[in-house]
């Protein structure tokens, strides 16, 4: 039996290359928009962005004001007029962001190795219709026991009620064998550790922690992540398909 019996996942930035996606349907809407949408202009989105997200995680704005507002604040720190359309362009850059399923390389064969030993799930705070439709394209909910997204649960990361949900659908009681994986640690570090979890932070990028959230463990690739998930044995059979795993937690 696995370590981590149950292991939890964010979506963007840990399984789906967020940034490629972000950075493709954000240049393709401000081109239909006619606004400069060169690297400057995504520099300043993501900027703008990541603001509001670390605020959602805090709980100083809610969901909806964030979509409401982020297109608007963007045209005021990109020094452009409010052109009045920033609830419009934020439906359309979501419409295509939706179309944008890019993986990480490695993804799909990690999950493959994960869920030969362990119950998998996803938990996002990303859009119900956009997370839906790239969890699917991508090829990730094959191997998930559940998808489970915040705004159609009805709460978000960092909330233990969203962790308490997604235990509570699984079938989940021992939460010492739940690990939950993911690369935001305001979101989902700090939301695995207000529910009780050992967390995991996905470090691709080799970034520094600039917060007072700390991580039990922290992976660069996902061959590290088997490591903290797997027994020894299980490590030795990495590759062999039709392994069984327990579902008790």
């Amino acid at each position: 039996m696995a370590i981590y019996t149950c292991v939890l996942l964010d979506v963007d930035n840990t399984l789906l290359d967020f940034d490629a996606a972000e950075r493709q349907a954000l240049t393709d809407m401000l081109a239909e928009y006619e606004l400069p949408h060169d690297a400057e202009a995504c520099e300043i989105y993501h900027k703008v962005n990541r603001e509001l997200w670390d605020a959602l995680a805090k709980g100083q704005i809610s969901k909806a004001k964030l979509f409401q507002t982020r297109f608007q604040r963007y045209m005021k720190a990109a020094g452009l007029p409010d052109n009045g359309k920033g609830p419009a362009m934020n439906d359309r850059y979501e419409e295509l962001l939706a179309t944008h399923a890019d993986l990480i390389p490695g993804a799909l064969s990690a999950l493959q190795e994960l869920g030969e030993v362990a119950t998998l799930a996803t938990v996002s705070n990303g859009a119900t219709a956009v997370q839906q439709a790239r969890i699917r394209d991508s090829g990730v909910e094959r191997y998930m026991d559940g998808v489970y997204i915040s705004e159609k649960v009805g709460v978000a990361k960092p909330s233990a009620k969203l962790f308490d949900h997604v235990l509570k659908d699984l079938g989940i009681t021992n939460r010492s064998r739940v690990l939950m994986v993911g690369d935001d640690l305001l979101a989902d570090i700090k939301g695995g550790q207000n529910a009780g979890l050992d967390t995991c932070w996905v470090n691709f990028k080799n970034e520094e922690n600039h917060t007072t959230v700390q991580p039990k463990y922290e992976i660069h690739s996902y061959e590290e992540l088997y490591q903290l998930v797997m027994e020894p044995e299980e490590l030795e059979n990495v590759g062999v398909r039709n392994r069984r795993h327990s579902n008790e937690a």
